[in-house]
């Protein structure tokens, strides 16, 4: 059902719950609605002839912005530069969670038909005008054209549609064959202002009042103050405030520059955290331990086995946190980018002692995400600040701050068994342990994250035919704060796993690309899995300590492979050279903007396996910037990399996440059959 609001111009929405299948097989209501559009996805063609969608995700880097704008510009036939898309506000009801790769899946519909309700109204409203059959009236370039020649801009249309309750041409959405901007690569409406610097991250903004500050942080994860003099600080200038805060002392001042200066001149005594005692090795011999017993294999059968160990990762997007925030005495008013902004005002509401109805939470824009906006730790340290100081802050976490007390990917072990009886495989087991969070929780609960956003674990997904299943897991609960990173757990679980298909296959003496290819369950994962081996030259020669790897992995209803060539003549240096990649996501709202998903996803697994990973020392994490947690820089990218979308009319499926496990894996591979060796921690250079 897509409903009218009620307003001077064409306005409509389209309930984002709505069962989609149902809707698109009816034309809509055209029905009335008066009250919020909290669960609403609305569009509003304005006077000026421009089209707005206020959206309820956030745009992070992934591209959502520009894959809406594709939707509405399709079925509207629309100018693409006609078309806004800003971001909605934190709402009161609904779902706002940006994540689990699902923000283009949950749209395609509600956009859609949107969209083509209102392409239907406003032709019915110029053939009203023009006196004229609404059928011999035809639209294009955000215009509506009669075979007279006469025209009319959607926004010159906008108030008579407004006032139209049933439309006199179909208001379906038009099926794929007729597609003219969903399918075609399109560059992102917002790449020139990103570039040019135009784009408003929340660094950007000015609000009145809000002066920039920082925060000392204490030398271990959890410390805290004991003592602190901070005469030299305040007696600085450009200082206005120093406050204390759960996380250390905060210092308002009126440039960064001052803050920071004022930060290094507070004299603070800390006790250490609880974690004070334990480093890496005592967390590996913990997760070993925590590692659920697999059973007894199935007698007479041979096995196949490893352990895999998986480092802490920062989450480490380029836009470092930042959040501004105004708490007065019966309000607040707070501004950052953030995943999950229901979630965040509620907690800040809480953490203010205000009502949530008096916080207003406005998303912005993020510079980078991979699952650290999903916790707003930033814009609660924010609020609090803001309400000890009195005043407006723009509080900033630092590189080193985000590094060594934001949230982290957890590191994890595994223990993985196959057992082949005949030449394949009749069981497969997986136990895994992970570290858990144990105090200091902020944001959104992982564990339920996780569950709504990834389905079953990989180890239940059946994705080869490999006899009986079986999987537990374990924990160690660690007062470390944690978060969703990119994929989740199956950018440790599915790396283990495909490393292990390789090491099966090599068992049987087969071929890993033929083995894959006669053991998958998925005809979508075989096409994959032979567009990379033909593309990308598999078993081709290469010289002495080169290597080719191959992965594959299917979750969020989409399916991709890939391969990966590296050189490792020098073993502890290696260079991955080449990555081909394939992926059937359904429909293809753009292609270059999966293309550029995957190529981020290639970029995650060379960083992770073989570079990026954080160390814990007697509580403390040990690196602090991009100088010591390595992750991939421009000369450790792939000298070629080529990306190829699968054609496919389904509904579209999740893109974002679904390369981290197939490049990891294809990367982890690579090096294991270019040294020859069995690659079992990671990152390799731990």
């Amino acid at each position: 059902m897509v409903y009218s609001l009620s307003a001077a111009t064409l306005t409509v929405a389209a309930p984002l719950a709505c069962d989609a299948s149902r809707a698109q097989g009816s034309e809509p209501a055209g029905a009335v609605a008066t009250g919020d559009d909290d669960e609403m996805l609305v569009l509003e063609v304005t006077k000026a002839n421009r089209v707005v969608v206020r959206l309820p995700r956030v745009e992070v880097g992934q591209g959502v912005t520009t894959a809406v704008a594709m939707m509405i510009a399709e079925e509207l036939d629309a100018r693409l530069d006609d078309v806004d898309i800003p971001l909605a506000d934190a709402r009161t009801k609904g779902n706002q969670s940006t994540g689990g790769s699902s923000s283009v899946r949950s749209l395609y519909d509600p956009a859609r038909r949107l969209a083509a309700t209102a392409r239907a109204r406003l032709v019915t409203a110029a053939a009203h005008r023009w006196h004229l059959p609404a059928r011999t009236l035809h639209t294009r370039d955000t215009m509506v054209f009669a075979p007279d020649g006469r025209k009319a801009s959607f926004g010159s249309l906008s108030a008579d549609a407004a006032r139209i309750r049933r439309t006199e041409v179909s208001a379906r959405p038009r099926p794929a064959a007729r597609h003219k901007v969903i399918g075609r690569p399109t560059s992102r409406i917002d790449a020139r202002d990103i570039v040019t610097g135009k784009a408003t991250f929340t660094g950007d903004l000015a609000v009145a009042g809000a002066k920039p500050t920082v925060v000392a942080r204490p030398p271990t994860l959890g410390g805290r103050v004991v003592s602190v003099d901070d005469r030299a600080a305040r007696a600085l200038s450009g200082v206005h405030a120093v406050v204390r805060v759960p996380g250390g002392i905060a210092v308002v001042a009126e440039s960064f520059h001052h803050a920071f200066t004022a930060r290094d001149a507070l004299k603070i005594r800390w006790a250490p955290g609880p974690m004070a005692s334990l480093s890496d090795a005592g967390i590996r011999s913990r997760l070993r331990a925590a590692l659920p017993a697999l059973g007894s294999p199935p007698r007479g059968s041979t096995q196949v086995q490893g352990e895999f160990e998986f480092a802490f990762v920062s989450h480490a997007p380029m836009e470092v946190l930042t959040a501004i925030a105004d708490v007065r005495a019966h309000r607040a008013e707070l501004w950052f980018s953030t995943q999950t902004p229901m979630e965040a005002r509620d907690t800040i509401a809480s953490a203010v002692g205000l009502p949530v109805s008096a916080v207003t939470v406005h998303v912005i824009r993020g510079g980078g995400s991979f699952g650290r906006r999903l916790t707003f730790d930033a814009a609660i340290e924010a609020a609090l600040i803001s309400k000890a100081a009195k005043r407006p802050v723009k509080l900033m976490w630092s590189r080193n701050d985000d590094t060594r007390h934001g949230r982290m990917r957890p590191a994890s072990h595994h223990r993985i068994r196959a057992s082949h009886q005949g030449g394949r495989v009749i069981a497969f087991a997986h136990a895994m342990a992970s570290v858990n969070e144990s105090s200091g929780k902020s944001g959104v609960d992982r564990a339920s994250f996780v569950r709504r956003a990834s389905g079953p674990a990989p180890s239940d997904s059946g994705l080869y035919n490999f006899g009986r299943l079986s999987g537990d897991s374990g924990g160690v609960d660690l007062p470390i704060p944690l978060g969703a990173w990119r994929s989740v757990d199956s950018g440790t679980a599915r790396t283990a796993e495909e490393i292990l298909v390789d090491e099966i296959a090599a068992s049987l003496g087969q071929d890993a690309v033929a083995f894959r290819r006669t053991t998958l369950r998925s005809r979508s994962v075989r096409a994959v899995l032979d567009k990379v081996a033909r593309a990308g030259g598999w078993g081709r020669p290469l010289p002495a300590g080169h290597g080719q790897g191959v992965a594959v992995h299917e979750e969020y209803g989409s399916c991709v492979a890939c391969l990966a060539e590296i050189d490792a003549t020098d073993p502890r240096q290696p260079r991955v050279t080449r990555v081909v990649m394939a992926a059937d996501v359904g429909t293809v709202i753009n292609p270059r903007g999966l293309e550029a998903q995957l190529m981020g996803t290639a970029i995650d697994g060379i960083s992770t396996v073989l570079s990026a990973g954080l160390h814990i020392d007697r509580g403390a994490v040990r690196e602090g910037s991009f100088a010591d947690f390595h992750w991939a820089r421009q000369r450790h990218a792939p000298l070629h990399f080529e990306a190829h979308v699968m054609p496919s009319t389904a509904d579209p499926g999740g893109a974002g996440e679904l390369g981290v496990p197939a490049a990891s894996g294809a990367v982890a591979n690579a090096y294991a059959r270019a040294t020859g060796t069995k690659p079992r921690r990671f990152p390799l250079s731990f």
